[in-house]
């Protein structure tokens, strides 16, 4: 590994610890961050459930990968919030003085969001399994699983260092999320999509959430995914470029 490589990696490193001891030092921003997903779980399950026909299905299981989804949304508004805070206290500029690779206070960033949310999906994982949830996913199944929310955090958390760069107060970079929150909501999360409106069910049918929720639902089963997985990750990789573009463009602007 090239020698410029291997100092940019463990700069990322050093500075992931940093956020990581933040995190651990608060763990209550781990509760907070599945607190909602985990009222709805319980709500939709407990209230509505009984009213949704999902064909047949446990409603648990219709309904937990949407909330997996939800946590995750939840979880990077934080990511852009300590960013932002980094960026406003000159701690990022501080950084940038120093001898380290330009872009590890990102990665750094970036890897405690994967972190954090990977245990705040698991702390709904374990209220859904409280509830009812049931899976007859095999290992390779649960490695699809944790291979795509992790790349669906990726897309978010880069997503999310964009306002955490560029935005002017508190509000704006904690309000960005919340549209992501509540896409999962137009979308085959909570019901299927054929008992939507016409415009309304085309929306819920070809945005992104629903080709992951999908393939998320399939492999819970332990069902074949067919061409949703492929539409997911095509969804998935193309946002994440785009997201890391327009975060590298900010984070250039910024430390020029």
């Amino acid at each position: 590994m090239p020698t410029t490589i291997r100092r940019g990696v463990a700069d990322a490193a050093a500075l992931s610890g940093r956020s990581l001891r933040h995190i651990l030092r608060s763990p209550d921003t781990i509760v907070t961050t599945a607190v909602t997903p985990i009222a709805l779980l319980l709500l939709f399950v407990c209230v509505f459930g009984g009213a949704i026909d999902t064909g047949g299905e446990e409603y648990v299981n219709y309904l937990l990968p949407g909330i997996l989804l939800i946590t995750v949304a939840t979880g990077i508004s934080y990511t852009a919030y300590r960013l932002f805070m980094d960026v406003s206290g000159g701690i990022f500029e501080r950084f940038q003085s120093m001898p380290i690779a330009r872009s590890a206070v990102l990665w750094g960033h970036v890897v405690t969001s994967v972190v954090a949310n990977l245990l705040a999906l698991a702390l709904v994982l374990l209220v859904a399994l409280a509830i009812g949830f049931r899976t007859g996913a095999g290992v390779l199944a649960w490695l699809g699983v944790v291979g795509i929310l992790v790349l669906f955090t990726l897309t978010l958390t880069w997503l999310a260092v964009i306002p955490g760069l560029t935005a002017k107060s508190v509000d704006a970079v904690s309000g960005f999320s919340y549209p992501l929150i509540f896409l999962p909501f137009i979308s085959s999360a909570f019901v299927p999509t054929a008992g939507m409106p016409g415009p309304v069910g085309w929306f819920a049918e070809h945005q992104p959430v629903t080709s992951i929720v999908d393939t998320l639902r399939d492999l819970f089963a332990g069902q074949p995914v067919g061409t949703d997985i492929w539409v997911a990750l095509g969804w998935c990789v193309g946002l994440l470029a785009v997201a890391y573009l327009g975060a590298m463009r900010a984070h250039d602007r910024r430390v020029a």
